[in-house]
């Protein structure tokens, strides 16, 4: 009587040459060009970062900065801006222009359109703004992008002045901006103010 093992011994002897399967590897060796590429994509990451970061000069990534209580007002006026027009931004008595809504946005996410709308404001001869953050009462870290937009916006040259905006426009919770013209407008107003007779 003729086994299983015997059965099966000569059906493979009838296939000539039969080798055994070679098992894959579970984890991927480390080669040399992987190696190479690995350092490609990280130096690449890299210098996408540093670029990013040479554009938009905004610094602070919310762990290092000072923080301001959700119910406080955030203020900030540069030399030479007039004390009336300083208090007329206070007051929300100029039109607000433009709006920037930082709700559900990350830190970076923040930054990065904060920094977009401030030049697009500019470009556009927008004088008044509206950035809404929210207070963040009762979170984690309180007031996290409120201490952000009060550390950003004195950073860019273009923002004359800045103060927490009146109840009807979000109150402690947003913030109205005033904007340089841009050289443009600048231009045009020097121009018109030279064609007055006197």
């Amino acid at each position: 009587m003729t086994s299983d093992s015997d059965i099966f011994r000569r059906a493979l002897g009838q296939l000539g040459d039969v080798k055994p399967l070679q098992k894959e590897r579970r984890v991927t060796l480390q080669t040399e060009r992987a190696h190479v590429v690995l350092n490609q994509s990280a130096r690449r990451q890299s210098a996408t970062r540093e670029q990013s970061s040479e554009l938009n000069p905004l610094a602070g990534d919310g762990e290092y900065l000072e923080s301001v209580a959700p119910w406080d007002p955030i203020e900030f006026k540069r030399d030479g801006v007039q004390n009336g027009v300083y208090r007329n931004l206070r007051l929300g008595r100029y039109r607000v222009d433009a709006r920037l809504d930082l709700h559900r946005h990350t830190v970076e996410m923040a930054r990065r359109a904060l920094f977009e709308f401030v030049r697009d404001c500019v470009e556009a001869d927008v004088r008044c703004a509206l950035i809404t953050h929210g207070k963040g009462a009762g979170r984690k870290q309180p007031a996290l992008l409120k201490s952000c937009v009060n550390s950003w916006l004195p950073q860019l040259a273009e923002v004359l002045a800045f103060h927490s905006a009146q109840k009807q426009h979000g109150g402690m919770g947003a913030t109205y901006v005033l904007l340089r013209k841009s050289e443009r407008k600048r231009q045009e107003n020097l121009e018109r103010h030279q064609r007055r007779p006197f």
